[in-house]
């Protein structure tokens, strides 16, 4: 240590705290103002310091939770769950057919208010 800073003091004396030099002596250019993604990274780093992140789950964890899925049985459905699922795309089907009979209705009433001219009316 004590060689390093008499080496130091040969050169021309202690550089200025946190100011390095590269292999031939200059000093680097200063960064650039960090970007968007950089402050969003070190936004993520703080937040996982506190443990406010969602850490991965361990590896016997996703075993033990994919080995107690039950497997669909398909000689006994879920009647609920089918009835459910038609009655909803029926209704669905119901309303979209309905709104379109509405949609005509107005285009056709749209298109002959426009080919009327007669002045006596309005």
């Amino acid at each position: 240590m004590a060689l390093r800073r008499a080496r130091r003091a040969s050169r021309g004396g202690a550089r200025p705290r946190g100011a390095r030099t590269g292999r031939g002596g200059a000093v680097p250019p200063p960064r650039a103002e960090p970007g968007p993604v950089d402050k969003m990274a070190a936004a993520l780093r703080g937040v996982r310091c506190w443990g406010l992140v969602a850490a991965a789950p361990s590896l016997a964890f996703t075993r033990s939770a994919l080995t107690t899925v039950k497997k669909a049985n398909s000689a006994q459905p879920n009647w609920l769950g089918v009835g459910l699922a038609f009655s909803t795309s029926a209704a669905l089907w119901a309303f979209l057919i309905k709104q379109h009979n509405e949609d005509v209705m107005e285009y056709e009433r749209r298109k002959q208010e426009r080919g009327h001219k007669c002045t006596g009316c309005s």
